[in-house]
């Protein structure tokens, strides 16, 4: 969705205030070039304090405000975090879990099924509508927040589970065969006798009710999209603030909801992205996960949460504040908005600071929020509505990230699946090619010169076939262990493994096993080449490329293929680790195992992309690396931006190669083949 500016600013509530200060806020905000604030998703019991009785001081206070110093708002539909009175009139809207009764206290605890909590949700979303929809500078709707099913499992939900086979698999018997439900006398011979599902040792009907829970979610958001699109005006969008899977920020693909589905209803997609500050920061997270929110709509999308100071370990250095927000943008981005605008007093996220602390007075990080600001409402129609067009892609598939989670890795365990997405990655991050992210639904694939599918665990014999055509007509494919192995059921395909890409991969094996004190080590002079003229090491003679395997060790055989990488181990060396292979028009490039070496991932892939003539990026030796960061796009006038990004505290020079533009932010002359110096943490946008 296009975007008549960029949105910059904070979620903010009056409702959480120790005192009155909205006026001040607002014009603390002005100053800092805010422009957005987003309201009201998480006060339900604020605006509808007794059942029936409902209280607009606190949203009419902020818009008034926000009015007064021309900020914009998004308004959030107040569903995911339910009053105690709708608790203690209907106890059993908390959801039922594999833990049993949800307690009230913490947020996202209902049943989303359950008829009196969505009677109360609609009544309420259609009061707030009816409130706000005229207002003019509402430019938005956001539906509930980071929405999942929360585990439900209850008899209703079961009952509808049920249904949901039932429909599937009108045959019972075709529904036991496929599930393999005679293994230890778990068979169903009639549907009234279906048991509770969250009892289960079968993993293929433990994947598909995780797949019905998320299809919950996208029944849900989309009920919410219905009822919010009666008010909404034309000028006024519906997005949701998708989440991604969590460690101790934001990784990767969210297993608990699917996004391409659960987006369909929405006018625009929108994030929540919170990734590493201070010494760990890469902005790696930045980019997978936007990458992820741009394919959702295929189009640009909004940073509706990020960090301003975070989590106490996460406070950022003087100039990563805006590092960041550049980053987002350059992404593809129209938006930058923190969680939150000031630290909150009380509660479970007290430590949780916003731009401001807990003392409201200027700090370091309003202060560079200021720059930022100050900086867009200067630039910022250059920089809006960036379109991308890139060669390569990464698939992201849930069924698969289902079946790492119940097969999981030895070392990775439930994060597996995005633990192997991430490695290809962040190697084609730190390399500078910029990559799409799309859905395993679908099967066109021409758009892209390379395709990378990691992880395809569970896959139907369609989407196979898809890939195998894809390479046979000219496309090139890199992917990896475990993919090709079972179906969209997770019911081991009973042949030659990868299942019908074996051919296309030109290799096979039928014997996996965990690596222990494995080296990999190359086989091809090309790869060694690739490191040699992409990696500087002081002492050439101490440069290794060997590694060692730390995930899931597949025995390849080459049959067509040819060996890359090799297991250096006696019990193991004459099986191939990663091997490449030519077939029809196109090529790919297998990986049984991942290593720990990023060069030798790197190199690897240099080698592979420079034999397939890819042109999607700079695969020359002097070609910019992290911590060095170069992303690019068109803008609404047309126009090429490149935006340069120092991921380092040093200062770093990088040659300009692109046609003769202006450094939009110092408004200098930029000529091809200038230097332009970057400080610690430093950005420079050219427009071409």
């Amino acid at each position: 969705m296009k975007t008549e500016k960029l949105y910059f600013g904070a979620a903010y509530y009056s409702e959480y205030l120790p005192y009155d200060r909205v006026e001040k806020d607002m014009e603390m905000m002005e100053k800092a070039g805010m422009n957005v604030i987003r309201i009201a998703e998480s006060t339900w019991s604020t605006l509808e304090p007794q059942e029936g009785v409902y209280d607009f001081t606190h949203i009419d206070r902020m818009l008034n405000a926000a009015a007064c110093h021309h900020i914009s708002v998004i308004v959030g539909t107040p569903t995911y975090a339910v009053p105690t009175w709708l608790v203690k009139k209907y106890p059993d809207i908390l959801a039922i879990t594999q833990n049993g009764r949800e307690r009230y206290g913490h947020r996202q605890n209902m049943d989303i099924t359950n008829p009196d909590y969505l009677s109360h949700a609609e009544r309420v979303i259609r009061v707030l509508m009816e409130h706000v929809k005229d207002v003019p500078h509402v430019i938005g709707y956001q539906l509930d927040n980071e929405t999942k099913s929360y585990g439900t499992a209850g008899p209703r939900v079961q009952a509808m589970f049920v249904d949901y086979l039932k429909e599937k698999f009108p045959d019972i018997d075709e529904f036991n065969h496929e599930f393999g439900l005679d293994y230890w006398s778990n068979r169903v011979n009639d549907w009234e006798d279906f048991p509770d599902v969250r009892g289960t040792i079968n993993q293929s009907l433990a994947a598909e009710f995780y797949k019905f829970q998320r299809s919950l979610v996208t029944k849900f958001l989309s009920w919410q999209a219905d009822i919010v699109r009666e008010y909404k005006r034309d000028d006024q969008f519906i997005t949701q603030n998708f989440d991604f899977d969590w460690t101790t920020h934001s990784v990767g693909y969210q297993s608990q909801v699917d996004q391409y589905d659960a987006a369909r209803c929405m006018t625009v997609a929108g994030a929540d992205i919170y990734h590493p500050s201070n010494e760990e920061l890469t902005g790696a997270e930045i980019t997978v996960c936007g990458n992820i929110s741009r394919s959702l709509k295929k189009d640009n999308y909004l940073i509706l949460e990020t960090e301003a100071q975070g989590l106490t370990p996460w406070l950022p250095y003087p100039g990563q504040l805006r590092l960041q927000a550049y980053s987002h943008i350059a992404n593809g981005s129209n938006s930058v908005m923190y969680w939150h605008w000031h630290s909150i007093h009380n509660a479970i996220e007290s430590y949780w600071k916003g731009v401001l602390s807990h003392d409201f007075s200027e700090n370091e990080t309003y202060r560079e929020a200021v720059v930022i600001g100050n900086e867009w409402k200067k630039i910022g129609s250059h920089l809006k509505n960036l379109k991308k067009e890139n060669k390569i892609a990464i698939m992201l598939d849930n069924a698969s990230l289902t079946g790492f989670t119940q097969f999981p890795l030895e070392n990775a365990g439930a994060n597996g699946y995005n633990t192997v997405m991430r490695w290809f990655s962040d190697a084609l991050y730190r390399l500078n090619i910029e990559y799409d992210m799309i859905s395993s639904k679908e099967r066109d694939f021409s758009s892209y010169e390379c395709l990378i599918v990691p992880a395809l665990y569970s896959a139907p014999e369609s989407l196979l076939l898809a890939l195998d055509s894809y390479v046979r007509n000219g496309g090139h494919l890199i992917t990896t262990f475990r993919s090709g192995f079972s179906d969209e059921y997770l019911k081991i395909y009973p042949d030659m493994q990868p299942h019908i890409l074996h051919e296309c991969l030109g290799l096979h094996y039928d014997q996996f096993t965990h690596p222990h004190h494995v080296d990999i080590v190359p086989v091809q002079s090309d790869v060694m080449a690739a490191a040699q003229k992409h990696f500087s090491h002081p002492d050439d003679s101490a440069f290794s490329l060997t590694s060692s395997a730390c995930e899931w060790m597949e025995l390849i055989t080459c049959d067509t293929a040819v060996p890359v990488l090799k297991y250096s181990h006696p019990a193991y060396e004459r099986y191939a680790a990663a091997a490449k292979n030519q077939y029809g028009n196109g090529s790919t490039l297998y990986f049984g195992t991942m290593f720990e070496n990023d060069e030798l991932l790197e190199s690897v892939l240099l080698s592979f992309l420079h034999e397939t003539g890819f042109s999607g990026g700079d695969l020359s030796s002097d070609a910019p690396h992290y911590p060095l960061i170069i992303k690019r796009g068109i803008n609404d006038s047309g126009k090429e931006l490149c935006y340069y990004l120092n991921y380092s505290k040093d200062p770093v020079s990088v040659t300009h190669h692109g046609k003769n533009g202006v450094e939009l932010i110092s408004e200098t002359a930029i000529v091809c083949g200038n230097k332009i110096d970057l400080g610690g943490w430093g950005v420079a946008v050219v427009e071409m």
